[in-house]
C-alpha cells in the first residue's frame, strides 16, 4: 500500500478544454488528505477518480488566479450540504477569505462546519501545518499575481533496530523505546551492545514540491533540494521563452532545469498552454536537460517513493 501519494486532478492552464482541466491535486500522507489548488470542476473529478475527499481537512491555494480556486466554493457547498461537522483549514492569500465570506453571505449560507482561514502572507516560512510525521511550508514563486508553491515533507525518522538483535535477545518493550531513542544495550551476560550495532538508519525522510504558476526562479532550489516529486509548470515550449518571461510562466526546459539544479527524484510538468497542440515537444524538450520527467496525467496517482 503506497502511503505517500499524488493524485492529478487538473493539470491544464488557465483555459479549460477537453483534454485538461483546471489546477488541482490531491496529496495523501497515510491518514492525511491536502488538497493543492482548486480550479473549477475540482470536487466532480474527486467523484470520477473515487477518492475519499469526504476525509478532507486541508485546502492549499497557491494564487488568486480563477483557474486555481473557482472551484472552492463549491467544494465547501457540498460539504456544508453533506452535514460536514469537522474543521477544514484553508491556506491561502488574504483576499480570498473576502470573497469566500461574501458568497455565503450572499446565499445566506452558516456553513454547518468551522472554516478556519490562514493568510499565506503570515507565514514567511514558518511551517504552515505540522504533526509528529509532517509538515507542510510555502515559498515565494515568481508570477504576475502574489503566488506559491508548497513543499510537504515528511519529518527525521528514528533508528531502525536489527531483526536480528530483536530474535537473539528478545528485548522488552520499554527497552525498545530507549533503543529507538539512542540508548544502548546490555545482554544478559553483561555485554554492551552499542546503539549504531543493533538499529539501522533510518529512511531518508520523502518530499514532494508544487511550483505553479512561475517564471524561471532559480531562487527556490534550495527550498526543494533533494525532493522525491515535483510538480512544476511548463506552459510554454523552448521557442516561446519570451512569452513565458513576459506572462511570468516557465518552459519546460526551464523546469527540467529548476529539477536538475534541486537533484529532484521525478519531474512532473504539467500547465500547458493551449496553443500547445503537441506535449511531446515539451517532454522532449524537458528530458534534454533532465531525464526523469514525465507528462502529468489527471487521473493518476504518483508515489512519492525514495529515490533509486
Amino acid at each position: 500500500m503506497i502511503d505517500f501519494k499524488l493524485t492529478v486532478l487538473g493539470c491544464g492552464s488557465a483555459v479549460p478544454n477537453q483534454n485538461a482541466n483546471p489546477s488541482s491535486q490531491l496529496l495523501t500522507y497515510r491518514n492525511k488528505q491536502f488538497l493543492i489548488d482548486c480550479g473549477e470542476g475540482t470536487q466532480m473529478r474527486m467523484i470520477k477518480y473515487k477518492l475519499r475527499h469526504r476525509k478532507l481537512d486541508h485546502v492549499l491555494i497557491s494564487h488568486l488566479h480563477g483557474d486555481h480556486f473557482f472551484g472552492l466554493v463549491g467544494l465547501l457547498s457540498t460539504y456544508h450540504l453533506s452535514g460536514r461537522q469537522s474543521v477544514i483549514n484553508i491556506f491561502a492569500p488574504r483576499k480570498l477569505e473576502a470573497l469566500i465570506g461574501h458568497h455565503f453571505q450572499l446565499t445566506g449560507t452558516i456553513l454547518s462546519f468551522p472554516l478556519l482561514f490562514h493568510a499565506l502572507e503570515d507565514y514567511k516560512g514558518a511551517f504552515l501545518y505540522e504533526d509528529d510525521e509532517l509538515f507542510v511550508r510555502s515559498f515565494p514563486l515568481k508570477h504576475s499575481t502574489p503566488a506559491w508553491g508548497f513543499l510537504l515533507k515528511e519529518k527525521e525518522k528514528k533508528r531502525r533496530i536489527d531483526k536480528a538483535f530483536i530474535t537473539a535477545h528478545k528485548p522488552e518493550v520499554e527497552e525498545i523505546k530507549r533503543i529507538l531513542n539512542g540508548a544502548d544495550f546490555i545482554s544478559n551476560d553483561g555485554i554492551l551492545l552499542k546503539n549504531k550495532t543493533i538499529t539501522h538508519d533510518p529512511l531518508p525522510p520523502r518530499a514532494y514540491a508544487y511550483c505553479s504558476d512561475t517564471a524561471y526562479a532559480p531562487s527556490i532550489v534550495k527550498v526543494i533540494d533533494r525532493v522525491n516529486l515535483l510538480y512544476h509548470e511548463a506552459t510554454f515550449d523552448n521557442s516561446m521563452q519570451d512569452k513565458a518571461q513576459q506572462r511570468k510562466h516557465s518552459t519546460a526546459k526551464q523546469a527540467a532545469m529548476i529539477a536538475k539544479q534541486a537533484g529532484a527524484g521525478k519531474l512532473l510538468i504539467g500547465h500547458f498552454s493551449n496553443s500547445i497542440n503537441d506535449v511531446g515537444v515539451l517532454l522532449k524538450e524537458a528530458v534534454e536537460v533532465f531525464e526523469h520527467t514525465e507528462i502529468c496525467r489527471e487521473g493518476e496517482t504518483y508515489p512519492v517513493a525514495p529515490t533509486n
